[in-house]
């Protein structure tokens, strides 16, 4: 446990650190941070963060890296993973807004992002895969390897992910996407499937951001037009996606040594 909380410690201190860096270095040369400037400070800082945090985890072999997965040729597992993180997002929406509302601390710099150059590769290729090397392959592997049970390991590092994410708006869902990117490490050994998953749960989450402004304060009933059957339906859909899909993934993902 006291690695899992250390390595958390490391990766949010990287991302102040380096932001911080990066704004005093702007200050510097212009004087003062500009409204316009602010959005692509926040993607440099992301994508710079997470950049050394992916370094760094790799090089001290906090996250091992091996090819032997990739080996494999999991294609399966990887159509199956795709299909789940589209299969999670309606069910998601809707959970979140059937639990109770919580703060929202980036609604606005989410929005200013994503409409920035350079918004996705911040949000859609940076941060999924520093996440997965570090709550994964860092944070999960040294709770497996702590003796804990399985699960209770999987769930703490869900725990941990939702906290890493510093809004409480966004931790609830973190925390569920959190155990399922733990059970298909503990199943794999590699953070290759919940890096594809995360690339399209984010990329998804980039588009519909694009397309709707502010859609991170819109609610599904929004979407349909105020059709509530429409909303039912359309969970119950994306239900029909799911749960095929963690089934095949159940199938298909074994339990190896594999660390990538």
């Amino acid at each position: 446990m006291k690695k899992a909380i250390i390595y958390l410690i490391e990766f949010l201190a990287i991302q102040f650190i380096v932001g911080s860096v990066i704004q005093g270095i702007y200050v510097l040369a212009k004087g003062s941070i500009t409204p316009d400037a602010s959005a692509p400070l926040m993607i440099a800082s992301t994508v710079v963060s997470n950049l050394v945090i992916i370094i760094l985890f790799l090089w001290t072999r906090w996250t091992p890296v091996s090819m032997n997965y990739v080996k494999s040729r999991p294609w399966g597992v990887a159509f199956w993973t795709i299909l789940a993180a589209l299969g999670t997002l309606l069910p998601s929406m809707w959970l979140q807004e059937v639990l109770p509302e919580l703060p929202n601390l980036i609604a606005d710099d989410l929005t200013n992002i994503v409409n920035t150059p350079g918004g996705y590769l911040a949000i859609a290729v940076a941060a999924p895969v520093a996440e997965e090397v570090v709550f994964r392959g860092a944070i999960l592997r040294a709770l497996l390897q702590g003796g804990r049970r399985p699960w209770v390991a999987i769930a703490i590092s869900a725990i941990l992910f939702a906290i890493g994410h510093l809004n409480p708006a966004q931790m609830p869902h973190a925390f569920l996407i959190g155990l399922l990117l733990g059970w298909m490490y503990y199943r794999t050994g590699s953070i290759l499937p919940g890096i594809l998953f995360h690339l399209v749960n984010n990329t998804v989450a980039y588009v519909i951001e694009r397309m709707y402004p502010g859609s991170d304060e819109m609610t599904l009933k929004d979407f349909f037009g105020g059709d509530e059957r429409a909303v039912i339906m359309s969970v119950v859909f994306s239900l029909l996606i799911l749960l095929p899909s963690l089934f095949q993934l159940n199938l298909r993902m074994r339990k190896s040594s594999f660390k990538v």
